[in-house]
């Protein structure tokens, strides 16, 4: 089938005004970092599952390979195509439906072109909430929210998308379309097929709906910043206030002085809530939904402990809504105003939280010995052991020659992290950025498992091929 028959054929499933081409279809191409650009043979926006499965059976049939994309948010380049120019890009943005809500049953059942933001806003009008949260959740995409097994700074509490997740609708690389949408909490019916495609990648299928799962909203929620004596003193803090807390502490994040001033430098609104700069400091939150308990007060009895204890320095605790969405913005908005910054080296790391201080002391030491002066921009998700672990020069003029000693930074960062059972990837997927680097940290068992699923799914290599293996 020449590509005039292809568009044609596609058109005909889709109609015409949904099948892009040319500066149409630019959007599609890049990544949202700019890192990475492709081409395509067109870009076809279907409306159902139904014209989903269509467009994949064609393709298939036709044997051209296929890649999924929702809202284009992600690190890796794992939703851009290769520069073949033979991929069609399946857009999910149509597939834009809350099937259903029930808040009886605490469960929500979405399309995946919905935004992430949209899924959060339904469940809130239902008297429910949907736990994750992502800085990005405005444009991110469920979809691609379950391809990389999305966390946020909520997993602490809730977990990641394979934990939210209780049902899926998957088309399948011969066009199948399985409905997998079951609401229940207990399915021990055989393999769990649903996490064959959750953090696949879209390299498996295509995920058109999912159920997931809601919680009470919380009546009340404390959100406190404080500057504490270093990552040993933030780890420590941190298992204290779960051991005080349990389940209500429901974040915990950490920035080093490096990335609060790139967001104090490039996002307007944006000031230091203590009084002068610390080189480390942790924003903590915990939520009640007992509407009769007062979380403020406890969180500042705990952070008043901690400062006898001397782990704490400094800490303020936000008095309104408006204030814990101003100590909020300081940590989300870190990705945007490096991104304003420039290039850097960007490693999205998990180790056990108690060995994060020792992989930033030795990481750091390494690093220096090997380039001389980095700037470390590190921040991310302590409590559970992610880290966003960021290298450039502090001084832009320098900055190219250093990316380009992107090999040896990363070799010197991931064994360190395999060395301390660490994982180099927690929560962006792998994509193209670390499609090589895997091959040295999962073993041959794993990368084989991993090969064998694919072929017995796809065997002929068409779903989102150079991505993930």
């Amino acid at each position: 089938m020449n590509d005039a028959q292809l568009l044609a054929a596609l058109a005909g499933i889709v109609g015409s005004r949904e099948v892009l081409t040319g500066e149409d279809a630019a959007p599609w191409l890049t990544d949202w970092r700019g890192r990475y650009h492709g081409r395509a043979r067109c870009v076809v926006r279907p409306a159902t599952s139904e014209q989903v499965a269509q467009v994949v059976a064609l393709c298939a049939r036709s044997r051209v390979p296929m890649l999924a994309q929702g809202g284009n948010t992600g690190l890796v380049g794992g939703a851009t195509p290769d520069e073949t120019g033979e991929t069609v890009v399946i857009g999910l943005t149509r597939l834009d439906r809350i099937r259903a809500i029930d808040p009886a049953d605490f469960t929500i059942t979405v399309e995946a072109g919905c935004t992430l933001a949209r899924v959060q806003e339904a469940a809130r009008a239902a008297g429910r909430l949907f736990p994750l949260s992502l800085a990005s959740e405005g444009s991110c995409q469920i979809g691609g929210n379950l391809a990389t097994n999305a966390g946020g700074i909520h997993v602490l509490r809730y977990g990641s998308m394979r934990a939210l997740t209780l049902g899926l609708e998957v088309v399948l690389p011969d066009g199948t379309l399985w409905d997998g949408l079951r609401a229940l909490a207990k399915d021990n019916t055989g393999y769990d097929l649903k996490q064959l495609f959750i953090g696949a990648e879209g390299t498996l299928g295509i995920i058109t709906a999912a159920v997931l799962r809601l919680f009470p909203l919380a009546h009340a929620r404390a959100v406190a910043w404080a500057a504490v004596a270093g990552p040993a003193a933030a780890v420590t803090l941190a298992s204290r206030l779960r051991e005080r807390f349990g389940e209500r502490i429901s974040a915990f994040e950490i920035a080093g002085r490096s990335a609060l001033e790139l967001v104090l430098r490039h996002i307007p609104g944006t000031r230091d809530p203590l009084g002068r700069a610390h080189p480390w400091q942790v924003l903590a939150e915990i939520a009640d939904s007992e509407p009769d308990r007062e979380p403020g007060d406890a969180l500042a009895a705990a952070l008043a402990d901690a400062h006898a204890a001397g782990l704490v320095a400094d800490a303020v605790i936000a008095a309104s809504e408006a204030q814990a969405a101003s100590l909020w913005k300081l940590r989300e908005s870190i990705s945007e105003a490096q991104r304003i910054e420039g290039v850097s080296i960007k490693h999205d790391i998990s180790v056990p939280p108690g060995r994060i201080p020792e992989f930033l002391e030795r990481a750091g030491q390494a690093l220096r010995e090997a380039f001389g002066e980095v700037r470390f921009v590190v921040f991310g998700h302590i409590g559970d052991g992610n880290l966003h672990y960021n290298l450039s020069r502090p001084q832009a003029t320098e900055n190219d020659a250093f990316i380009a000693q992107t090999p040896q930074a990363n070799r010197i960062v991931y064994d360190l992290v395999a060395a301390l059972g660490g994982s180099i990837s927690a929560e962006h997927g792998i994509g193209q950025l670390k499609r090589e680097e895997i091959r040295r940290y999962r073993s041959a068992i794993e990368l084989d498992l991993m090969r064998r699923i694919k072929t017995a799914l796809d065997p002929r290599g068409l779903m989102n091929p150079g991505k993930l293996l």
